[in-house]
């Protein structure tokens, strides 16, 4: 099991750093510049900004300056303001994961809940009703639910304030965030639920007069949530990032209004650094789930 945790975290490193080439050249590679502006500046202007932020040098030059800012936890300066891209992630990625965590949160344990119900309730009417929301919140994109969430409930209810930096309700984005997530957790969970009951091993502890409750909880839920740890990894890293539609339909100042407001305003080094701030997050949420399948499922021996 050692040999294969090395074996995953050089792989992890090898994909982070795949990221940061991949974003880095593709960002010089987009055509126009961070400086672009309706109002043209001069030319000694936009070299002095350029030898500024070392924009002048040899792309691999800036390659190489770029991954050891970053490996020293220097992620630059902002393009737009001149502030420490750092500090900024700092002060909005704690929003960012306390909405993330509490959608993700819900979404998990409820969809767990409700697809482990559907499924021991097979074509009853509380498996039907389950399912018709489950297919109505996958269908429906956040960005649709956010709008009619705060339109319905904060603009004509007025049940929840707006988000503030002095009212901070996270329930509307919460729900916003939660509602995909959930419904797919309870279609998986559902799925495999009904894949483990009809196995050989639940027949045998049936037969055995193994309590029901044990049958359930022991063997068939435990069995069975394999796959939704397999798509929790993924999701909870982008959850907890923030959707940045979301984010944004709420401002709520999080890590993904900032990505979002970055690529507005061109800010290569913003980009660059949330990009791969967010991807290893991904990447490092999908080992975790990978190293989690020991602890579910015993049988499972890594090579």
């Amino acid at each position: 099991m050692t040999r294969y945790i090395i074996k995953r975290i050089l792989l992890a490193i090898l994909t982070i750093f795949v990221i940061c080439a991949i974003t880095f050249f593709t960002m010089h590679a987009v055509p126009g510049g961070p400086f672009n502006k309706e109002k043209a500046l001069s030319e000694a202007t936009i070299n002095a900004l350029n030898e500024r932020y070392n924009l002048d040098k040899p792309l691999p030059t800036q390659f190489l300056m770029w991954i050891k800012g970053m490996l020293h936890g220097d992620f630059g300066v902002s393009l737009k303001n001149g502030r420490e891209i750092s500090a900024i992630i700092g002060e909005s990625f704690p929003i960012s994961c306390r909405l993330g965590l509490t959608a993700v949160i819900i979404a998990l344990v409820l969809g767990t809940i409700f697809g482990s119900l559907a499924a021991l309730m097979r074509n009853k009417l509380p498996d039907r009703i389950i399912v018709f929301f489950s297919t109505l919140f996958t269908a429906v994109p956040s960005f649709v639910l956010a709008t009619l969430l705060l339109l319905v409930f904060a603009i004509k209810l007025g049940w929840f304030p707006v988000w503030s930096a002095n009212t901070t309700s996270y329930t509307l984005p919460v729900v916003a965030l939660c509602a995909y997530p959930m419904a797919y957790t309870t279609r998986l969970a559902k799925t495999s639920m009904l894949d483990a009951l009809s196995q050989d091993y639940i027949r045998t502890a049936k037969a055995k007069g193994v309590a029901k409750w044990k049958v359930i909880f022991k063997h068939a839920l435990r069995n069975s949530l394999i796959p939704v740890i397999t798509y929790a990894g993924p999701e909870i890293a982008y959850i907890i990032t923030g959707s940045m539609v979301v984010e944004t339909i709420f401002t709520v100042g999080g890590i993904g209004s900032k990505f979002v407001a970055s690529i507005n305003n061109r800010d290569y080094t913003m980009i660059m650094a949330t990009t791969v701030f967010l991807a290893t997050l991904m990447v490092i949420a999908n080992l975790i789930c990978d190293l989690l399948y020991k602890v579910v499922d015993p049988r499972i021996k890594y090579e």
